[in-house]
C-alpha cells in the first residue's frame, strides 16, 4: 500500500450552495417546543451555520494535521497520521463513533502526539473514507479493515482506543487479533455486549440492565430507525442540511455532560463533514449491519487483551465494573469526575491523560 497525502479542499461554490440551502429551510408547523429538538434552538443553530460559521478557517485548521488516504481491503480510507519522531513510540489507533468523526480527536491528538504515533481514521462510510458499495460493513468487518490499515502502515503491535461504535470495533479487533493489540482502552461499553456468563447476576448489574432498557425505551428511536430503515431516513437527511444538522446536534446536546457542553462551531464542523461528503446514509448503515454481528461472547470466552475502562458520569450507559469484568481482562478502571458520551470533545485533557497512563503501565505486554 502506498499512502497518499490528503488535503481538504472544498470548492467555494459548494459552501455557498450550502448557505443558500440553509437560508431556504422550510420549518415544521404546529407545536414546536416539545417532542424533539425545540424550534427556537434549531433556528438559532441554522442561523449560526448560514451566517457566522467560518468554514475557511475551520478547513485551514484541519489541514494543519497530516492527513492521508490509502486503499485498504478495497476501500479508500482517510486518516490522520501523526508520528512522534521517537522510533520507540507506541502506535495508537483512535476510533470514533456515530454521529462523530475523526474531528472528535483533534484536542486528544495535541495532548498525545509527543508520546505515541497516532493513527486517527475516518471509519469506512464516514467522512472522507469511501462508502462501502455492498452490504456487510458491520463493526466486525470494520475491525478487519482497521487491522489491515495498521498492518499496511507497518505497525504489527499497537494500542487501540474506542468510544461508541469505535468501542465495538476496538473490541472486535481485540477479540480476533489479540496477538496484535498491546492494550484496549474504552470509554464506552458496546451496546450489544453480552458476557459468556449470565449466572449470578448481582443487584447492581440487574439495575444497570434495567437503566439501559429504560433509556432505549425513552431515547432509542434513532437507533431503531438506523438499525432497520437507515436508507429511508437518509433521503431526507441527505437532501436537507438543516435536517441533518438538527438530527446530529440533538445527540451532541442530549448525550453530553451539561457541565462540559460542546460548542456550536465544533458540532457544526462535525456536521459539515457529513454534509460535504454526503456520508449520512453510509454512516447510519453500520447500525443495520452490526445488528448481525453482536458482541456476544461464547461460553468461557474472554477478551484477553489488557483493558482499561474510563467511565464518564454522563455517558448514556454506565456499567458496573463487575459487568465489564465478566468479558474483559480489566486491568484499569477510572470513574471520571465529569464528561459524557463525547469525552474526546468534552474533556480531552481527562481522556488523553487516562490513555497515556494506561499505556505506560508496566504490566502491559
Amino acid at each position: 500500500m502506498t499512502r497518499k497525502p490528503f488535503t481538504i479542499d472544498v470548492p467555494v461554490v459548494d459552501v455557498e450552495e450550502l448557505r443558500k440551502r440553509l437560508r431556504r429551510t422550510r420549518w415544521p408547523s404546529g407545536v414546536n417546543d416539545s417532542g424533539g429538538f425545540p424550534m427556537a434552538d434549531a433556528r438559532a443553530l441554522i442561523r449560526h451555520w448560514s451566517d457566522s460559521f467560518d468554514w475557511a478557517a475551520q478547513q485551514a485548521r484541519l489541514n494543519q494535521y497530516p492527513q492521508f488516504v490509502a486503499t485498504v481491503d478495497g476501500l479508500l480510507v482517510h486518516f490522520i497520521h501523526v508520528t512522534s519522531g521517537n522510533d520507540e513510540a507506541l502506535p495508537l489507533l483512535l476510533l470514533h463513533g456515530w454521529p462523530g468523526s475523526f474531528i472528535e480527536f483533534l484536542d486528544v491528538i495535541d495532548r498525545l502526539r509527543d508520546r505515541f504515533s497516532l493513527v486517527v481514521p475516518s471509519l469506512p462510510g464516514f467522512g472522507f473514507s469511501s462508502a462501502p458499495s455492498s452490504p456487510g460493513m458491520s463493526n466486525m468487518r470494520m475491525a478487519e479493515v482497521m487491522t489491515s490499515l495498521m498492518t499496511t502502515l507497518g505497525y504489527q503491535r499497537f494500542g487501540v482506543h474506542g468510544g461508541d461504535i469505535g468501542a465495538g470495533i476496538a473490541t472486535w479487533m481485540a477479540r480476533r487479533h489479540a496477538n496484535r493489540i498491546v492494550g484496549l482502552h474504552l470509554n464506552y461499553l458496546p451496546g450489544s455486549y453480552v458476557p459468556h456468563s449470565m449466572s449470578d447476576v448481582n443487584q447492581e448489574e440487574r439495575e444497570f440492565q434495567e437503566r439501559v432498557s429504560d433509556w432505549y425505551g425513552m431515547n432509542g428511536g434513532y437507533s431503531h430507525l438506523q438499525s432497520t430503515t437507515p436508507l429511508t431516513l437518509a433521503y431526507g437527511l441527505s437532501d436537507s442540511p438543516a435536517g441533518l444538522a438538527i438530527w446530529i446536534a440533538e445527540k451532541f446536546r442530549d448525550w453530553s455532560d451539561p457541565a462540559t457542553p460542546i460548542s456550536r462551531d465544533v458540532v457544526l464542523l462535525n456536521v459539515i463533514v457529513y454534509w460535504l461528503t454526503n456520508c449520512i446514509s453510509s454512516s447510519m448503515r453500520v447500525y443495520l449491519e452490526s445488528s448481525a454481528t453482536p458482541l456476544r461472547l461464547e461460553t468461557g470466552e474472554m477478551i484477553s487483551v489488557p483493558t482499561a475502562f474510563a467511565r464518564f458520569p454522563f455517558e448514556i450507559s454506565n456499567p458496573p465494573r463487575s459487568w465489564v469484568e465478566r468479558g474483559y481482562n480489566l486491568v484499569r478502571w477510572v470513574d471520571m469526575p465529569r464528561g459524557g458520551h463525547f469525552a474526546a470533545l468534552e474533556v480531552p485533557e481527562l481522556l488523553a491523560a487516562d490513555i497515556a497512563t494506561f499505556f505506560s503501565m508496566s504490566r502491559l505486554p
